[in-house]
C-alpha cells in the first residue's frame, strides 16, 4: 500500500472517530438536558397495604425522603406545599432533607403546611454534611462516601424545626402515638449509611399492652440489609426508608442500575416484602423528592412522594 493511501486510510479512520465521538456527545448533551428537565416532574405513587387490625378504618401516611432542598427551588417549594391538600393521617420524613448550608429555612417554609399534620423523622447523611461536587456518573460507580472535612449542615436548627411543629424526632429512639384512636409503636435509627444507627427496640408500657390494637412502624434513612435485617427479626409491621433516589439514572424499561447501598437494585424503589430468619415485612423505600445539587439530574426516575394506604386485614 503507498504512502498516500495510508495517510488517506488514516483521514478517514479520524474522520469516523470524530463523528462518533461527536454523536456521543451530542447524545450525552441531550441526555443531561432531559435529566434536568425530568427531576423537577414530580409524582406521588400511592400504594395500598392490608395491615391494620380488622375492623379499623384507612390510614394514609405520606412518606418524604431525600427531598435535598437548595434555594431558589420554586417549583419543588411549590409541590412540597400542595401535597398538604392530601390530608395524611401521619407524615413520615426518612431524611436528606438538605443540599446546601442556606436550605433550611426556605425548606421549613415549604413543609410548613405539612408540619401541620403529625408526624415523624430520622435524618440522613446530607441532613447533617453538605454534597460535594461530583460527576452524575459518579453514581453509577457504588455507594457514596462522606468526604474529609465535610461542611456542616445546620441539622439542630431543623431538627428543631420539625420538633417545634409536633414532629417526633426518631434518631436512635422509639415513642408510641395514638393516631385515629389506636397506638402506633415507631422506633427509628441515626443513618445506617454513616453507620449511626443504634436500636432502641420498641416502646414499652403495660404488661397488657399487646393485646391491644397497635401498629409497630420502623424508620430509617438507608435501608442497608443489616438494618432491614433486625427489624425485620424485630417483629417491625412496615419499614419506611429512603436514600436509593430510586436509582436516579436508569435504564428505560430496566430500571435501577446501582442502589447506594447493599440491597439489590430492584428493591431500589417501591413496595416489596423483605425477609429473614423466618419472618417477613413489608418494606416501601422511596425513589426520594430530591438530587444533590451537584449530581441535579434523573433519567427514567421521576422524583416523587408515596402516598401508603393502610387498611385492615381480613
Amino acid at each position: 500500500m503507498s504512502i498516500d493511501s495510508l495517510a488517506s486510510r488514516a483521514r478517514s479512520i479520524g474522520r469516523g472517530f470524530a463523528v462518533t465521538a461527536g454523536a456521543g456527545a451530542a447524545a450525552g448533551m441531550a441526555a443531561f438536558g432531559y435529566g434536568l428537565w425530568e427531576k423537577n416532574q414530580f409524582v406521588l405513587r400511592e400504594e395500598a397495604l392490608a395491615i391494620l387490625p380488622p375492623g379499623r378504618e384507612p390510614f394514609r401516611i405520606l412518606h418524604l425522603s431525600d427531598i435535598h432542598f437548595v434555594p431558589g427551588q420554586k417549583k419543588k417549594a411549590d409541590w412540597l406545599e400542595s401535597l398538604a391538600d392530601l390530608r395524611p393521617d401521619l407524615v413520615v420524613n426518612t431524611g436528606d432533607n438538605l443540599s446546601h448550608v442556606k436550605a433550611v429555612d426556605p425548606l421549613l417554609a415549604a413543609l410548613k403546611p405539612l408540619l401541620q399534620f403529625p408526624g415523624v423523622f430520622v435524618p440522613g447523611s446530607n441532613d447533617y454534611f453538605a454534597p460535594s461536587p461530583k460527576n452524575p456518573a459518579s453514581y453509577l460507580l457504588g455507594p457514596s462516601k462522606v468526604k474529609p472535612k465535610p461542611v456542616a449542615l445546620d441539622w439542630p436548627r431543623l431538627r428543631s424545626g420539625f420538633g417545634m411543629s409536633g414532629w417526633v424526632d426518631l434518631t436512635n429512639r422509639n415513642q408510641s402515638l395514638v393516631l385515629n384512636r389506636m397506638r402506633f409503636d415507631f422506633s427509628g435509627v441515626d443513618d445506617p449509611h454513616l453507620k449511626r444507627e443504634r436500636y432502641a427496640g420498641w416502646p414499652r408500657g403495660t404488661v397488657s399492652q399487646d393485646a391491644n390494637d397497635h401498629l409497630r412502624v420502623a424508620v430509617i434513612h438507608a435501608p442497608y440489609q443489616r438494618v432491614l435485617d433486625h427489624f425485620t427479626e424485630s417483629g417491625a409491621d412496615l419499614l419506611l426508608a429512603g436514600h436509593t433516589h430510586g436509582g436516579q439514572l436508569c435504564i428505560p424499561g430496566y430500571g435501577a442500575i446501582i442502589a447506594n447501598c447493599d440491597i439489590p437494585t430492584w428493591r431500589a424503589k417501591g413496595l416489596n416484602d423483605w425477609s429473614s430468619n423466618g419472618s417477613t415485612t413489608p418494606v416501601n423505600v422511596s425513589g426520594g423528592i430530591g438530587t444533590s445539587r451537584f449530581a441535579p439530574v434523573r433519567i427514567a426516575c421521576k422524583p416523587e412522594a408515596v402516598l401508603l394506604t393502610l387498611t385492615s386485614r381480613s
